[in-house]
């Protein structure tokens, strides 16, 4: 072999095993190779991308300026953006976006110049930026209120001692009742502070090793007199459940707090589903898609089927003096001593809720083992069960959430299966009709549109009956069914869910095909 030939074999070679994307492209941006790794991360066979221009793997206002770029460095020499990495999106077969790192280098062969891109696909970081975000300003918040609230006490001990001394110290009968009306506010704002100090992570827990479902079953005896005879409370807690070490004080003072919260949101009619299961989050995928450590929790979950939040309340739920119901006296102090009080437990808190459907929140408390320490996952990826893997068949995915819709395409990725995607049940109905080579139908349960999951998956069974079709859902399994269910049953996958579950529930669908 001469030299020639060996350098293209280990130049293909290196394209080919490559982890990154990389392309090579000419100086009008037609793609003149691209290595597998390219071809996966934008959802396209090598064949299809290279010959075409390197803009229909842009968004559309990236790809207009992107031409000009080019061709400024080959006439003027300025090195914008070669040899500079920066942080772009890219835009797969499907139009869904993404952010990606692009890196990009120049060179002349046989007198021509080539460019050759390197790329990084950067949805998992993204991700979990944004989660350390949101936690960082939470954390951030919660300093703020827990000085402000220490100094505010400070002041509130002198303005109750002065009333109280004024009070004993022979007032007459027109001055008491204007320093009890005085004594009864002051009073109002130090209940305030110490609810605060709560979120802040400030108060004093007296933490001891507990059933949740003891509590529980206290606690919505109580809650069941407050919320009315006209909401119907549901349980469902698991016969073996892990002993977590919490204060059972503040516990019932969330559960009574989340219990208002859906009360009020469901009206004078609704359904309340509180929920107590172990919780094993041992992989990446879930740990990311819940914002939750790995390990080994206890999750108590409290459903309603009530208004739901919009998408900015959602994301500001947490907050403090943050309320939709002002108009109501809510105080916006609710959820966030919740958060405040699962946080400085050691556990972690998420939110999942759907406009007219309603909400479900659970509070991830770290488990116990049987000698009262922390459970421990186990580390040793070779005691793991091997995850089903697949053979090229192609899943729709459906999710009109664009952050769960990318973590869903990267994790079925992942399990080797093609993937297709759509926003919405009318989207993906519609490339069902118009052809869509597709063998699963993976949709979420509740979405904008004409086509819900359940609506989707009627279609589905009804004009393409070969198509296996499984559903997921992050609300309370009974409630949804409830709601939107039509005579037929369908097995809902819960989420969050763990990858090797995931992938179980495919292996078994597929098998089910291959049976028929």
């Amino acid at each position: 072999m001469n030299n020639a030939n060996e350098d293209s074999a280990i130049l293909y070679a290196i394209l080919e095993a490559a982890v990154d994307a990389i392309i090579v492209s000419d100086q009008n941006g037609r793609i003149l190779r691209a290595n597998p790794a390219a071809a996966r991360m934008f959802q396209y066979d090598v064949a299809e991308i290279v010959g075409q221009s390197l803009n229909m793997l842009m968004p559309q206002p990236l790809a207009d300026v992107h031409d000009g770029f080019m061709s400024d460095h080959v006439e003027t020499g300025e090195n914008r953006i070669i040899g500079v990495g920066r942080d772009v999106e890219g835009m797969r077969k499907d139009s869904s976006t993404f952010p990606l790192h692009l890196s990009v280098g120049h060179s002349e062969v046989g007198g021509e110049n080539i460019f050759i891109g390197i790329l990084h696909d950067l949805t998992r970081r993204k991700a979990t930026e944004d989660a350390l975000a949101r936690s960082q300003r939470l954390d951030a918040i919660g300093q703020m209120t827990g000085g402000i609230s220490h100094d505010f006490n400070n002041l509130l001990t002198v303005i109750i001692g002065n009333l109280e001394l004024l009070s004993m110290r022979g007032a007459d009968d027109r001055q008491l009742p204007l320093i009890n009306d005085a004594l009864e506010s002051a009073e109002l704002g130090a209940d305030l502070t110490s609810r605060l100090m709560v979120f802040a992570r400030k108060s004093h827990l007296k933490p001891e090793i507990a059933d949740l479902r003891e509590i529980c079953s206290g606690t919505l005896a109580l809650i069941k007199r407050t919320v009315g005879a006209t909401i119907d409370i549901k349980t469902d807690f698991a016969k073996d459940l892990n002993s977590v070490t919490i204060d059972p004080v503040q516990l019932q003072t969330a559960l009574v707090n989340l219990a208002l919260n859906a009360r009020d949101a469901m009206g004078e009619h609704g359904e309340l589903l509180v929920s107590i299961h172990n919780v094993s989050i041992d992989d990446t995928y879930m740990a990311q898609e819940a914002d939750i450590e790995a390990g080994e929790y206890v999750r108590l979950s409290v459903s309603d089927d009530g208004a739901g939040m919009t998408l900015e309340a959602q994301r500001r739920a947490f907050e403090p003096f943050f309320t939709t119901k002002s108009d109501d006296g809510g105080t916006g102090l609710g959820l966030a001593m919740v958060y405040g009080f699962v946080r400085q437990s050691g556990g972690h808190v998420t939110l999942y809720s759907e406009l007219d459907i309603g909400t479900s929140i659970g509070l991830y408390f770290p488990a116990l083992d049987r000698t009262g320490g922390a459970k421990a996952t186990d580390a040793n990826d070779a005691s793991k069960p091997k995850l089903k893997r697949g053979k090229g068949q192609t899943i729709l995915i459906v999710e009109d959430n664009p952050k769960v819709r990318k973590l869903s395409i990267e994790r079925i990725r992942d399990l080797g299966y093609t993937v297709l995607a759509a926003e919405s049940g009318d989207q993906a109905y519609q490339m069902l009709l118009e052809g869509a080579e597709v063998d699963l139908v993976f949709s979420d349960l509740v979405m904008p549109g004409t086509l819900n999951g359940y609506g989707l998956a009627g279609k589905v069974s009804a004009e393409f009956p070969r198509l296996k079709v499984l559903l997921t859902s992050g609300y309370a399994s009974d409630l949804v069914t409830a709601g939107l269910a039509p005579d037929v049953k369908y097995d809902v996958l819960h989420k969050p869910y763990r990858q090797s579950e995931l992938a179980q529930r495919l292996e078994e669908l597929f098998t089910e095909i291959s049976d028929v």
